[in-house]
């Protein structure tokens, strides 16, 4: 990488580092190994590279909430900052195993049980398991290659009912169709904090849609949006189900609204860009432009040549 810093000075290896990660950190959905490969060849310095790939891939997986299949094909885990033990050791609430994860390789590369410190209560985990339990039947019906995971982010040590506790429910889908020139992903982020003395569920949520579509161009979707909600607090099995239909219809609605506003695309957003007519009401003849004497009449206007 030959870009010249300020005063004319070549870039420092940190710059490069930094730049270097900037780009890696801002791939589209899926695409950070094609925008590795040519940040490598840009750099022309493996050990810079190397630097930049080990900080931004972690960061990368984690903000994306990318997907593993587990060694055991149990199942998937979510990289994410929930379930994150330390920087390549994640947890997997549903079998309650620790994976060890690959962060430049994007995969899982061992298992191990999980230890007792690092699971919640048998109480706490019977309405963390009811949620999960239901929260995957809403994924598979709605995103056929998705993921999800019920993290308890606080009171995960409670051991029978009288005080407060939190879930984080993290759900993450990917479409992969670089062959078509587009990839996609879907995030959502749900946290539900159980107030005992009120018996009340509070929930806010997250939705993250992004999208690329690269054919003989660049035009790229990035949504962010935020949702509230609340229900009772019932028995495990009871709040499960509620809190599962509280996510499917703000996610429901949020889609149908991105539908929505893809069928006005043409008729509205696009026209919109355009450039109006004149107040003419006429195209500019760009074809015959001495139809206008627009020589004559600055001169005469300026009073040129007298």
């Amino acid at each position: 990488m030959s870009v010249e810093g300020g005063a004319g000075e070549p870039l420092s290896d940190r710059q490069k580092r930094e730049i270097a990660v900037w780009f890696l950190s801002n791939a589209p959905a899926g695409e950070i190994h094609y925008v590795a490969k040519d940040v490598r060849a840009l750099l022309g310095d493996d050990a810079v590279y190397e630097a930049a790939a080990a900080e931004a891939f972690p960061e990368y997986n984690k903000a994306r909430l990318v997907y593993f299949e587990l060694p055991d094909r149990s199942g998937d885990i979510i990289i994410s900052t929930y379930g994150e033990i330390d920087k390549n050791n994640y947890l997997d609430p549903r079998t309650a195993q620790v994976a060890t994860i690959d962060h430049l390789k994007q995969t899982c590369t061992k298992l191990r049980p999980a230890e007792d410190e690092e699971l919640p209560s048998a109480y706490i985990e019977e309405f963390r398991c009811a949620l999960d339990v239901e929260l995957s039947k809403y994924v598979v019906e709605a995103y056929p290659k998705g993921a999800c995971a019920i993290y308890c982010t606080s009171g995960k040590d409670i051991e029978g009912p009288g005080s407060d506790f939190s879930f984080t429910a993290v759900i993450s889908a990917a479409k992969r169709s670089p062959q078509n020139f587009c990839n996609g992903s879907w995030r959502s982020i749900w946290t539900m904090e159980f107030n005992y003395e009120l018996q009340f569920v509070n929930i806010k949520g997250n939705i993250q849609v992004d999208a690329h579509y690269f054919e003989e161009g660049n035009v790229q979707l990035d949504t962010n949006i935020d949702r509230k909600d609340s229900t009772i607090m019932q028995s495990p099995d009871d709040c499960a189900v509620s809190i599962t239909n509280i996510i499917r219809h703000h996610e429901s609605e949020y889609l149908s609204s991105l539908e929505e506003s893809y069928l006005n695309l043409s008729d509205a957003t696009f026209k919109d860009l355009r450039r109006k007519l004149p107040v003419t009401r006429t195209l500019f003849p760009w074809h015959n432009t001495l139809a206008f004497s627009l020589t004559r009449d600055l001169a005469k206007e300026l009073a040129l040549g007298k």
